[in-house]
């Protein structure tokens, strides 16, 4: 497959600019986004091959910005016909306003990720084997293992940005993940434990044994875990959040109510607070597309826009947004970097990439021994959030209790109720422990789906409501 954006398309970057430039005259920003490639997933499930999908991918959306108005039209059809319907459709956005058009984004010689082709390689036969190595292995690993899935996912994508003035930027994007499964049974209880990882980089980092071994060791100890696991009864409480995955409340409870959008429209619990104090001293929260071959990681954004380390929270203190152009330019503010779209067929809005918290002083082991009464949460699975409030509901998939600064049992059905904003200012004790997750986020908003990473160290938080049997 070509790195050239405009190789599945029968037109070039000449005639297609010739056939929106008019279009988008008097715009304040906008441009012609291309976007080709394929997909795989392999999943091995109750001891055979259970599901085997290639997909291919290839389109255009042509965007006009005015304003606030955006004008959007996009299309499969590979025409430079194509490209000129879509202009019809798109100039309506500027209609009874005359802007002047936005300056492209800096240009980036950096690159955070090799162009690879996971689909290609290795091929289906290695792909398929090892997935039946992992459930044998599995199998024969313990005797209270009964279930196994495990799938594979890899894609590439080639994207190309064009602006009406002919510059234009291209990215090509490799991604990958793979996810192991099990389930246990005792006395006729059954428990699950998961684990995966990925990034933007070859399968092979994570198809050698010692690296797919440690990810199916870790999915049977959850699930031996929650063998043991007991009820926990509801109750206000002391919580100490593991490090790595966890961050996954803070990207849902915190982040998203610092995109550039929900503060431009006043929608956000963080609405008009910058310079503010919104969190305890010592915290500080980063999100950081810069990172190599991160799951969150992106070269340039879907806007064309090199993508940066932006401090949103530094020593407690609200100091930027997430941005996208269109929020930034309304805002005053500059561009982020976090212009992000599932697809050609999705208009830009600011995400998050790799959002985390840096690490503290405090030893973890010092931080469980400070809780008198407590929970410590080291896994999460599905939340909710309300932006707008910043409240949450997190559902933990390992945690354990703690009395008198021990660790105690194992408990199941335990979640953890509160507000971001409030969360925050209840930091009392930050790890120095800090860990990225092992990649495998994925983050909604909008209908729009896109990979991302979280981090933190161990963070004591005070005063949560633990939800539970009763």
């Amino acid at each position: 497959m070509s790195s050239d954006p405009f190789s599945p398309f029968e037109f070039d970057a000449d005639s297609a600019r010739s056939a929106f430039a008019d279009a988008l005259d008097g715009a304040d920003d906008g441009e012609l986004f291309l976007e080709h490639g394929t997909s795989e997933t392999l999943a091995f499930d109750d001891g055979r091959l259970k599901t085997a999908s290639f997909d291919a991918i290839r389109g255009f959306g042509l965007r006009c910005v005015s304003g606030e108005a955006v004008g959007y039209a996009h299309s499969s059809d590979p025409t430079l016909d194509a490209v000129k319907r879509a202009a019809g459709v798109v100039g309506a956005a500027r209609e009874g306003r005359s802007g002047q058009m936005a300056e492209a984004p800096a240009r980036t010689n950096r690159h955070l990720y090799e162009a690879l082709d996971p689909v290609g390689e290795p091929g289906f036969e290695a792909k398929s084997a090892l997935l039946q190595e992992i459930d044998a292995y599995l199998r024969a690993r313990d005797s209270e293992v009964v279930q196994v899935t495990a799938s594979l996912a890899g894609s590439r994508r080639i994207i190309g940005i064009l602006r009406p003035d002919g510059d234009l930027r291209t990215d090509d994007r490799p991604l990958v993940r793979l996810n192991i499964a099990v389930t246990v049974e005792r006395a006729g209880r059954r428990e699950s434990g998961s684990a995966g990882a990925g990034g933007r980089d070859a399968f092979e980092v994570w198809l050698k044994p010692e690296s797919w071994k440690a990810m199916a060791e870790e999915a049977l100890r959850i699930a031996k875990v929650n063998l043991d696991a007991v009820d926990i009864k509801a109750g206000q409480m002391d919580v100490v959040l593991g490090p790595g995955w966890p961050a996954v409340l803070l990207h849902e409870a915190v982040g998203h109510g610092l995109e550039g959008d929900f503060n431009r429209k006043g929608t956000s619990a963080f609405a008009g607070r910058i310079g503010q104090q919104v969190a305890a001293k010592g915290v500080t929260v980063i999100d950081d597309g810069t990172l190599e071959k991160r799951r969150g990681s992106l070269t340039i954004d879907d806007e064309g826009t090199p993508t940066e380390r932006t401090v949103l929270i530094e020593d407690g203190v609200l100091v930027g947004y997430m941005q996208d152009r269109q929020n930034a330019r309304l805002m005053n503010m500059a561009p982020t970097g976090n212009g992000r779209r599932e697809s050609y067929a999705h208009m830009p809005m600011p995400r998050m990439t790799n959002t985390y918290m840096l690490a503290g002083q405090h030893d973890p082991a010092e931080m469980l021994e400070s809780l008198d009464d407590g929970l410590y949460a080291v896994g999460f699975g599905g939340g909710q959030v309300d932006i707008t409030s910043g409240k949450f509901v997190f559902q933990c998939t390992e945690a354990y209790r703690v009395r008198d600064g021990k660790v105690a049992e194992p408990v199941k059905g335990a979640t953890l109720i509160g507000d971001g904003p409030t969360a925050l200012t209840r930091v009392s004790m930050i790890g120095n422990d800090f860990s990225m997750d092992p990649g495998v986020g994925v983050c909604g908003k909008a209908g729009q789906g896109v990979p991302v990473g979280v981090g933190q160290p161990s963070l004591k938080i005070g005063g949560l409501t633990v939800g539970g049997a009763g």
